[in-house]
């Protein structure tokens, strides 16, 4: 198929007047104007089809837990005083007790159609819930064990939605550092490593029955795995796939760091990467309270940080230093995390505003070269998102993944919207969701901010809520 497009931001920048052709879900070519030949159009493949609005690439969300989005708003009643990161983990818990296979799937449906109506276009699922509520393995009807049951619903419900999916199973053995006995909260994330390395085999074995996904894994945190375990997890999906992505929850609170420095006498940073050989598929989700000798060493090592400015708002962890890092040509992605919010303007929004409140100054995470803020940061994240994946997405050009969102001009032309202030005017300052269209591996899965399965969903998602908090 072939797109035409009067303004579109390609990976060098914004072009105008150009055509995309779309093959397999991949661009395969740019071509200047409607059409770069005068014969008669014999097919509707040959016919270019006009797209109504500025063309951005769509956005990678490299942090999600599909669960947490039914009790979002649920966890912001003072309930001990001094509520805090740990407080919101019990609520977390106690919800936990009543969701099975079947209810995940239709969160993580309404979810992933959510995503996409705002501009995610592939999400990285850290995916810790495995068993059922008593914490046992699965069985399917032939009575066999199956640990796959929860990240199949996974796989369904990213199927169902049409948003790309890069799963993440989560080894998860303790409670906290010195190998700590799981508590009752936790009996649904436990796998010994050599269950783990099933689950993981399993994943890939359904990736294979699913279009667009992928498959990497995520040792939960230095709390929850020892470094055997994270050796022999990392070894097994290495030998699946060299380039799988690896991902870690790391110094997200401060209790984590000073309870590392308890048992291991060093920050959880400094001891993941003087323990473990991380690279460029790894993602250190948080890394919120790191000193400068740090991010040197994250950005030594090329991994990847993965920053959730709303889900760390909300839960009182901290600002990442985000300035900083970029000065040192750190790498990073968004998340949505616990989907107390599921926009990415609103994930960049808060991302710059943290540093202007923290340093007193205005635009922030703009540079020499990239004076636009919003622009700057759209092109930096969705690029992130994609390493962070393991992905060919991120960006608009030959051989990438046709991942696009076209904006809606009737919202653009109420505010600056010159190619030079459009993505700041979009970040900043639209009160209105701007994604008029989303394709997705050059299928459209959105269309004039309409999802076809959003009103069954949502019914579907009401009724379930209704259940579990008033049943």
């Amino acid at each position: 198929m072939k797109y035409y497009a009067e303004n579109i931001l390609l990976s060098d920048g914004w072009a105008t007047d150009k055509t995309l052709t779309i093959e397999n879900g991949i661009i395969t070519a740019i071509t200047p104007g409607k059409s770069t030949s005068s014969k008669k159009i014999s097919s509707p493949e040959e016919a270019i089809i006009k797209l109504s609005g500025t063309v951005i690439p769509g956005m990678v969300n490299c942090h999600s837990h599909a669960f947490q989005r039914a009790f979002a708003g649920f966890s912001e009643q003072s309930s001990e005083g001094q509520d805090s990161f740990w407080t919101w983990r019990k609520v977390m818990y106690k919800f936990l007790r009543r969701l099975d296979h079947n209810d995940a799937q239709i969160i993580a449906s309404q979810l992933y159609i959510e995503m996409l109506k705002k501009g995610y276009t592939r999400v990285a699922e850290f995916h810790y819930l495995h068993h059922d509520v008593d914490g046992k393995t699965y069985t399917n009807i032939d009575k066999n064990t199956t640990l796959a049951t929860m990240a199949q619903a996974i796989f369904t419900a990213a199927k169902h939605a049409g948003i790309g999916l890069t799963i993440l199973p989560v080894l998860y053995q303790y409670a906290g550092f010195g190998q700590q006995n799981p508590n009752e909260g936790q009996k649904r994330f436990i796998n010994s490593t050599t269950q783990f390395n099933q689950l993981v085999s399993d994943c890939f074995t359904l990736s294979k029955q699913y279009q667009n996904t992928n498959v990497g894994i995520a040792p939960h945190s230095l709390r929850a795995v020892d470094k055997e375990s994270i050796r022999i997890a990392v070894q097994h999906i290495r030998a699946l796939d060299e380039n799988a992505p690896i991902h870690i929850h790391i110094a997200e609170q401060q209790q984590e760091v000073d309870d590392c420095l308890t048992h291991y006498k060093k920050t959880p940073v400094q001891w993941l990467l003087e323990n473990i050989a991380v690279d460029k598929h790894w993602c250190l989700i948080h890394a919120t309270h790191i000193t400068e000798q740090e991010q040197q060493a994250i950005v030594a090592s090329k991994a990847i940080v993965g920053i959730c400015p709303t889900t760390e708002a909300n839960l009182g962890d901290g600002i990442f230093p985000t300035a900083e890092f970029l000065a040192l040509n750190g790498t990073f992605a968004i998340g949505s995390d616990s989907h107390i919010s599921i926009s990415p303007i609103e994930e960049l929004r808060w991302l710059e505003y943290s540093q202007r409140l923290q340093k007193k100054q205005r635009t922030i995470l703009a540079t020499n070269e990239q004076t636009s803020v919003g622009q700057n940061l759209w092109q930096k994240a969705a690029a992130g998102g994609a390493q962070s994946t393991s992905t060919n997405t991120g960006s608009l050009a030959v051989g990438k993944q046709a991942d696009l969102l076209v904006l809606d001009d009737k919202q653009t032309r109420l505010f600056a919207n010159s190619n030079q202030h459009l993505l700041d005017s979009m970040i900043f300052a639209s009160q209105q969701n701007v994604v008029k269209d989303v394709m997705v591996n050059g299928c459209w899965v959105v269309k004039n901010s309409k999802h076809a399965q959003e009103k069954n969903s949502a019914e579907n998602f009401a009724k379930l809520l209704t259940r579990l908090f008033t049943g």
